[in-house]
């Protein structure tokens, strides 16, 4: 019996720590420039700024803000790419606790371009 509650809670520890994880909140890193982008609530939506990047005068930038949730973990907004200065029509898509896949579309999503971020 004293494994069976030890195991029980084992497992409930397991899943909290999981669903805590399972978050957009917190520095991510762009992996083909090493730039690193804090993402945020900001007012219960979404928002990101530069930390730092390779980029000059990037940091400090907000790329994104108030992105809204529209689906499991899928946040919509516009999305400033600071290496172009161009404004895109952003989707965020957490993919688990260390994968976040961040895209730029254009020509109302006909076109987009997107890579896998890492924490």
């Amino acid at each position: 019996m004293r494994h069976r509650i030890l195991a029980a809670v084992a497992v409930i520890a397991l899943a909290a720590t999981t669903a805590h994880a399972a978050d957009p909140y917190g520095t991510w890193t762009r992996p083909s420039n090493g730039a690193k982008v804090n993402f945020s609530n900001c007012g219960g939506k979404l928002c990101a700024t530069v930390v730092s990047s390779p980029t000059k005068g990037a940091a400090g930038k907000q790329i994104m803000s108030g992105a809204a949730k529209t689906g499991d973990n899928v946040w919509k907004g516009d999305l400033l790419n600071t290496e172009d200065g161009q404004t895109y029509s952003g989707v965020v898509t957490l993919e688990g606790p260390k994968a976040l896949n961040l895209k730029g579309c254009v020509l109302g999503g006909i076109v987009c371009k997107g890579e896998t971020w890492v924490r």
